[in-house]
Formats: C-alpha cells, structure tokens, sequence
C-alpha cells in the first residue's frame, strides 16, 4: 500500500497528463493486485461447521488457504446432524460443510442458506481393528464379526447423527451380519469418536471413514480394510454457504471445489464428487 500511496503522491504533482494517466493506471494496477484483507492489513477469520471425518483433511486446507491469503478458518466439527441442529438453533458459522446430503437440504428448506449446496467429495468405508487384533481382517467383513467373542465390541458412528453410521449399518446387512446385538454394538457421536474406540482398544472392530483411518497417528494403532464401495449407498458430501455468509467465506467455499482443494480430498481417501 505504500507503493501506492507514493504513486497517488506522484500524481499530485506537476505532471503532464498523459504521464498523470500513466500513474492513474499504475496505482489502481497495485491495488487491484493486492487482496483486499491485505490492503486494509485486517485479516478476516471465517467460521465454518464441519463433519467430523473431515478433521484432517481440513487441517491441511486450512493451512495451505491461511499460507497462500493470510485467512484464518476456525472449525466447529461434530456429527452432520447435530451440526445442522445448532445452525438452526443460531450457531454462529458461514459455511455448513457436511457429510450428509439431507442435512444440507434441511437447512436450505429452512431457508438458512444462499443456495443448495454443492458436492466436494465422496466418502469411503473402512472396515478396522486394533494393530494388535488377530481378527480375521483380510477375510472381510463377516469374517471379522463372527470371530468377536462374547463381550467384544463392534464400534460405529449413530446412524441417527451420522451418515457414516447408515452406511456401516447398510455394509452390515449387506454382509449378512447385521444388525448387530445391541450388546455387541456401540455407538459414537459421531465418525471421529467411533475411530477412536477401535484406536484405543476400547472397541474390537469398527467401521470408520476411510479418510481418518490412513492419517498416520491413527493408522499406527490400527490393522485397515477398504470396503468396497458397491456395499453401501454412494456417501456424497455437500456444502453449503450460509445467508451471513461474507466475502472471504465465498473465497474459501471456492477454493474448496478448486483443482488444487480437490487433490488433497483425493489424498486422503475421497473420491471426487459425481
């Protein structure tokens, strides 16, 4: 901006006017090229409500999107159904990115945002056990429940809140094995604490996002196998800007459906949207 301010200065002075022109140019040229958070020297912070499976994915957007504009994009994370519930209730947040179609259609309904979304990925299954587990994880998924003892545990995400629970519901039937006893079954908030379980030994087997089972902290504490995506219904994730949403939340909603934002879905586990 200083530069700037020395061309403006410039073009107070006697010049001739085509030389005035010159400078005109010049100045709106470094002010056109220079964001606009940065020309004010304010840094926008941008609040957005995200689906649990996508903590790590988010975090390397996160950071490339702060490096490259200076922007800081806080996280709420939570099931895609309670989430959609606090956006209702007044959650304060720009950008509703969920796991679960419905929910962003329950939010548009409710006339809570500017349009109807748009997908930004496909999400993966993956069946998973503890590093130490001799389940028989390679023989897949029914394999694994009928080798639980008595008192083991099978760890899923609430179907209720998740869709990522109603896709590992779904696998199982398909597998022949669902649904499991309810004393077999347990349930977490959400993807992310349903990953947990299985991590920490608390739960012998689970069925988690694919994406959170190849992060390398947690893939260390666990044996993984990618189900087939022909076991449950397609898990399209869409997201949506909500009505408060600001300039720099617009920005950022399209840098998420950029070719650059869509490798690093790919990276960790999605699939790009259909």
């Amino acid at each position: 901006m200083q530069k700037m301010h020395d061309v403006m200065r410039n073009c107070a002075s006697p010049v001739p006017a085509k030389g005035r022109r010159r400078l005109l140019r010049a100045a709106w040229g470094l002010a056109w090229a220079t964001p606009w958070w940065a020309q004010g020297q304010v840094q926008p912070r941008i609040k957005i409500a995200a689906a649990s499976n996508l903590k790590f994915v988010l975090a390397d957007l996160v950071r490339q999107y702060r490096q490259q504009t200076g922007v800081q994009v806080e996280l709420t994370l939570g099931a895609s159904g309670n989430l959609a519930r606090q956006i209702l209730q007044g959650l304060p947040v720009e950008q509703f990115i969920s796991a679960d179609e419905a929910r962003v259609a329950e939010l548009a309904t409710a006339g809570r945002t500017l349009d109807a979304g748009q997908r930004y990925a496909t999400g993966r299954l993956a069946l998973v056990v503890p590093a130490n587990s001799t389940l028989p994880l390679a023989q897949g998924l029914a394999a694994v429940v009928r080798a639980l003892k008595p008192g083991d545990t099978f760890a899923i995400a609430n179907p209720a809140l998740a869709p990522y629970g109603v896709a590992a519901e779904e696998a199982l039937r398909r597998a022949g094995v669902g649904p499991l006893p309810a004393g077999q079954k347990v349930l977490g908030d959400h993807i992310g604490q349903a990953t947990q379980f299985v991590a920490t030994g608390a739960a012998q087997a689970g069925i988690t996002a694919l994406a959170l089972s190849t992060v390398p902290d947690i893939a260390r504490r666990l044996q993984v196998l990618p189900l087939p995506e022909h076991v449950h219904a397609p898990l399209h994730q869409r997201m949506v800007l909500l009505k408060n949403a600001s300039p720099a939340a617009v920005a950022w909603h399209r840098f998420l459906l950029s070719p650059q934002a869509q490798a690093v879905f790919v990276r960790h586990g999605y699939a790009l949207p259909q």
